[in-house]
């Protein structure tokens, strides 16, 4: 399948605004607005949670084409800790996926990182890493768990 082409700067201006487009593509389920903020390179590189790490553009939409069978994902970005440089940006945080179940809703967190690159089209993602869900979400000060490793 082809990819979409999205023109430059359509996506936005910053890595928030692609961030942005990423969040809604997921919460939709659009796997053509999903693989627009992608950059447009074979090295990209997606982590999902619990998954195997997943390298380039038809292994990252094959996988998302399977989670997408269920629908969008229910997640929200929050608590975003941003670095950024000339060229790149590296956006750590928290997932919160709300998900409708028979005894109610059910809330968990995942801490995420994206990391995208200045590309000739634009700000692009390059990398998403997702780490297996937590049942309390985490504090926003950054405190130290008990167990590090």
């Amino acid at each position: 399948m082809a990819r979409t082409r999205i023109p430059p700067g359509a996506l936005g201006g910053s890595p928030d605004e692609v961030e942005a487009q990423l969040y809604e593509a997921l919460q939709r389920g659009d796997i053509e607005r999903l693989m627009a903020v992608w950059a447009d390179d074979e090295e990209i590189v997606c982590v999902h949670p619990g998954g195997p790490r997943v390298i380039g553009a038809a292994a990252i939409r094959a996988s998302f084409e399977a989670i997408f069978a269920g629908g969008g994902i229910p997640v929200r970005p929050e608590q975003v800790h941003r670095l950024q440089q000339m060229g790149s940006a590296l956006h750590h945080l928290v997932e919160r996926i709300e998900m409708a179940t028979e005894s109610g809703p059910q809330i968990g967190w995942v801490l995420a990182t994206n990391f995208y690159i200045k590309t000739a089209q634009g700000w692009r993602l390059a990398s998403h890493h997702a780490s297996p869900g937590m049942p309390q979400p985490p504090s926003a000060g950054g405190e130290l768990p008990a167990t590090l490793h």
